[in-house]
């Protein structure tokens, strides 16, 4: 036993979205993210209010897709569900949940996990500045295909294979009856079906 060994900061993933529904290519993401940057959890933190997605479209209610992604991590290793926005309540600003994981998780190395369309956009993002200040911008590519970010950004690209699973298709494919099968996982379904979300889950 090293008693005097240092103890290591905890590596801590935060993959923040609207997760409406949750599927198969999230949690290939975080996966692969995980692995490729050997951090001991990403969490799939549910947006309360997504401010970036408000007055588009009706967004589900923030506690059943926070059930649905609890659905989609409870047997995968190293992924859990957030809901640290969700209790914060209002808009949901990237900011802030990185100040508050650091206040849970003293000494802890935070990473901002993005795909590479939010990762272009990041100068649009509130306080943007804290968000690279207080974790490493970790950016998922389409392998082959890097994003160019603005310089002075402190930031790690990780390939992954793109899976083009779009939250919307799904929605729609709830409304008109067409299979989720292999989409989102089975637990998730569930989740719709039991809670009659999107109008209609066949």
């Amino acid at each position: 036993m090293h008693l005097h060994s240092p103890i290591v900061p905890q590596r801590i993933g935060l993959f923040g979205g609207t997760f409406d529904p949750p599927h198969v290519g999230h949690l290939v993401t975080a996966v692969n993210v995980r692995h490729a940057l050997q951090l001991d959890v990403v969490i799939l933190m549910v947006a309360n209010v997504p401010w970036q997605k408000v007055g588009t479209r009706p967004i589900t209610d923030a506690l059943a897709r926070l059930a649905m992604v609890e659905a989609a991590v409870a047997d995968v290793d190293g992924l859990t569900a957030g809901r640290a926005e969700i209790d914060h309540g209002g808009h949901s600003y990237t900011a802030d949940t990185l100040e508050f994981l650091s206040q849970q998780h003293p000494g802890a190395s935070l990473f901002t996990i993005v795909g590479d369309d939010a990762a272009s956009k990041i100068e649009s993002w509130e306080r943007y500045e804290e968000v690279a200040t207080r974790s490493t911008l970790v950016v998922v590519d389409r392998p082959g295909d890097p994003v160019e970010l603005p310089a002075g950004f402190g930031w790690e690209r990780v390939e992954v294979p793109r899976l083009d699973v779009s939250s919307t298709d799904l929605r729609d494919r709830c409304r008109d009856g067409r299979p989720l099968a292999y989409l989102v996982t089975e637990p998730v379904l569930e989740v719709i079906r039991a809670r009659a979300l999107y109008e209609e889950a066949q």
